[in-house]
C-alpha cells in the first residue's frame, strides 16, 4: 500500500483560522509529525494518533521523519504554523524527497504571518508587496540587504519576518535605514506582536518611529508604501493608485520654481554653494535628507526653496521632471556615495546636466606619524581596537554598529559625537552607547573644542572620516597631535562622477556654460 504525506498548515494560532481541509487531512492521517506547540491548536482532531514531536531547531529531522513514515506506507501529516509552504517545512520535505518515492503528497494551505498581521492592521497589502526574512541563519546577510534595497527602491509594501532575536539585534535597524534611504520617514507601518495569539499587540507608527523601537522573534513588521493611508485605527494601500500625484507628500511640483538648479546638500559647504549659485542669478531648490537639514538651509540660505525628507527615488524623479529642473548639483557629503549614484542615474535618465561638488580632501599626501589610514569602516574598527581603549568616534551615526558590534568591541569604551538630530541619537542609544558617552552638537569644531572634550574623556584614539576641512578634519588632526593620540582616517568611497569640481567657481562656471 502506498503511503501519503499531508503538508498541513495550521495558521497563526487559533482554531477559528484553521481551514476545514486541515481537519480532513488530520482525520485521514495515522502519524502526526510536529513541533509540540502546534499541537495545542489541533488537539481535538488528533486524539489516538501516533504523535511524533521534535524540538524547534530540528526542522529537517521532522521532515525526514515524516518522509520515512510515508515511505513505510503510512498516511502522515507534517504540521507547520502559518502556511507550510512559506518560510516553513514544506520545502524541507520536497528537498529530501526522492524521485523514486511513490507516496502521494498534498499540501494544505493556511494563513501565513503576512496575511494575519495585515488583517489586524487593515489592508496594507492591497497592491504589490514583498516579504523578507531578516534571519541570516539560512541566507547570507549581504543577500538580505540587497533584497531590502530592491524593495525600498521599488517602494513596495513589505512584511518583515524573523525581525530581531537575542543574537541578531542590529540587522533590523540596518534594513530600516535602507528603507529610509528610499521611502519617506512618514510612511505608515505596523508592528504586530503575537498575531492571533495570547499577548497580541498591534500598533501603527511611521517608518521614522519604527527605527526607534525594539522587537523580538514574535514580532512582524508591515511596511507601507508612499500611497498607504490611515483611516481611524486602520491603514490601507489603495488597489489602484489612479492619480500618481495624489501622494502624502507635502512637496508639490507646482509650488517649486520652474527651471531651477537643484542642489542636493545637507552640509554647511553645500548650503554655502547653494547661496553662491543663487547670488549668481540662478533659481535654486535645495534638497536635504532631513527636516533638520532644511532648518539649516533656511538659516543659512534665506529665501531659497527647500525640499526635505528621504523622498525616495520615485518621488525625486517626479519632482525633478515635473518642476522642470535645469541641472543637478550634487553637494552631498563625501561619504553619501549611494545618494550620489542615485543622482547620477537620475540625471542620465532625465537628460539633466550633473555636476558634483567634491570638497577637497583634508588628509595630506604625506600624513603625520599619528595619522593612520583605513580603507573601510570595518578596517577602522579593527585598527582602533588595536590602538586604543577609550575610542572617540567622529564618524556619524550611520556606521556606529560596525564599531561597537565588531569582534572585541565589548572590551573597549566608545564615545560618540553626533549632529543634534533625534534619529541619530536614538540610533546611537540603540547601538548600546551609554548616554554619558554621547554628545550632540553641530560642527565643525575648533582644535580647542576637540582637545578639551578628548582630554576630559581621557580619549586615547580618535576615528574620523576624510571629510575635508569643511568637516573639521584639520582641527581634529591638530588636536590629536597636540594630545599625542592616534587619529584613524577612513578613506572616502570611490565614485565615478561624470563631472566634478573641487571649488564653487568650477561649479558656477559649468552652470554658466549651460543654456538657461
Amino acid at each position: 500500500m502506498n503511503g501519503k504525506l499531508y503538508l498541513v498548515s495550521v495558521g497563526p494560532g487559533t482554531a477559528e483560522l484553521i481551514p476545514p481541509m486541515v481537519k480532513d487531512a488530520l482525520a485521514q492521517s495515522e502519524v502526526i509529525v510536529s513541533y509540540e506547540l502546534y499541537l495545542t491548536w489541533i488537539q481535538p482532531w488528533i486524539a489516538g494518533k501516533d504523535i511524533r514531536t521534535l524540538p524547534l531547531t530540528q526542522e529537517r529531522e521532522r521532515a525526514r521523519l515524516a518522509l520515512e513514515q510515508a515511505r513505510a506506507g503510512k498516511t502522515v501529516a507534517l504540521i507547520s504554523s502559518g502556511d507550510i509552504g512559506i518560510y516553513a517545512m514544506a520545502t524541507l520535505a520536497y528537498e529530501d524527497m526522492l524521485e523514486t518515492d511513490i507516496f502521494d503528497v498534498q499540501l494544505v494551505p493556511g494563513i501565513t504571518s503576512a496575511n494575519a498581521c495585515a488583517s489586524l492592521l487593515g489592508a496594507p497589502l492591497s497592491h504589490d508587496f514583498a516579504t523578507l526574512s531578516l534571519s541570516d541563519l539560512l541566507c547570507p546577510w549581504e543577500w538580505i540587504e540587497k533584497r531590502a534595497r530592491h524593495i525600498a527602491e521599488a517602494d513596495l509594501a513589505a512584511v518583515f519576518y524573523n525581525v530581531q532575536s537575542r543574537q541578531r539585534q542590529e540587522g533590523v535597524y540596518r534594513v530600516l535605514d535602507i528603507m529610509l534611504e528610499h521611502k519617506r520617514p512618514e510612511t505608515l507601518c505596523g508592528i504586530v506582536h503575537n498575531a492571533y495569539r495570547e499577548g497580541q499587540t498591534v500598533e501603527i507608527v511611521t517608518l521614522a518611529e519604527l527605527r526607534t523601537r525594539r522587537f523580538n522573534m514574535l514580532t512582524s513588521l508591515v511596511i507601507g508604501n508612499r500611497f498607504t493611508k490611515r483611516k481611524r485605527d486602520w491603514i490601507y494601500s489603495p488597489r489602484g493608485y489612479g492619480n500618481w500625484d495624489d501622494t502624502p507628500d507635502t512637496v508639490k511640483a507646482d509650488a517649486l520654481p520652474d527651471g531651477a538648479v537643484w542642489v542636493f546638500s545637507g552640509t554647511g559647504d553645500g548650503n554655502a554653494l547653494s547661496r553662491a549659485i543663487a547670488e549668481a542669478g540662478h533659481e535654486v531648490v535645495v534638497s536635504s535628507a532631513t527636516d533638520y537639514g532644511a532648518e539649516l538651509v533656511a538659516q543659512n540660505c534665506p529665501g531659497l526653496t527647500t525640499v526635505s525628507g528621504r523622498l525616495g527615488v520615485e518621488r525625486r524623479r517626479e519632482l525633478l521632471r515635473e518642476a522642470g529642473a535645469r541641472a543637478i548639483v550634487d553637494a552631498t557629503h563625501p561619504f553619501a556615495s549611494e545618494m550620489s549614484q542615485q543622482l547620477i542615474a537620475l540625471a542620465e535618465e532625465l537628460s539633466l546636466p550633473y555636476q558634483r561638488y567634491e570638497r577637497p580632501s583634508g588628509v595630506d599626501a604625506a600624513p603625520a606619524a599619528h595619522v593612520h589610514r583605513a580603507a573601510t569602516m570595518d578596517d577602522a574598527a579593527r585598527l582602533a581596537m588595536r590602538l586604543g581603549q577609550r575610542i572617540f568616534l567622529a564618524t556619524g551615526g550611520k556606521e556606529l554598529v560596525r564599531f561597537v558590534k565588531a569582534d572585541g568591541a565589548a572590551e573597549r569604551q566608545w564615545f560618540v559625537r553626533l549632529a543634534p538630530d533625534p534619529q541619530h541619537l536614538q540610533r546611537a542609544i540603540d547601538a548600546g552607547i551609554p548616554r554619558a558617552h554621547l554628545v550632540a552638537m553641530q560642527g565643525p569644531f575648533s582644535q580647542t573644542a576637540n582637545e578639551t572634550l578628548w582630554r576630559d574623556w581621557a580619549i586615547d584614539c580618535v576615528v574620523t572620516k576624510d571629510s575635508g576641512d569643511a568637516g573639521g578634519y584639520r582641527a581634529k588632526a591638530a588636536a590629536a597631535a597636540a594630545l599625542n593620540i592616534p587619529l584613524i582616517v577612513v578613506d572616502r568611497p570611490r565614485v565615478e562622477y561624470p563631472a566634478v569640481a573641487s571649488d564653487f567657481a568650477g561649479v558656477l562656471a559649468t552652470l554658466t556654460e549651460q543654456p538657461a
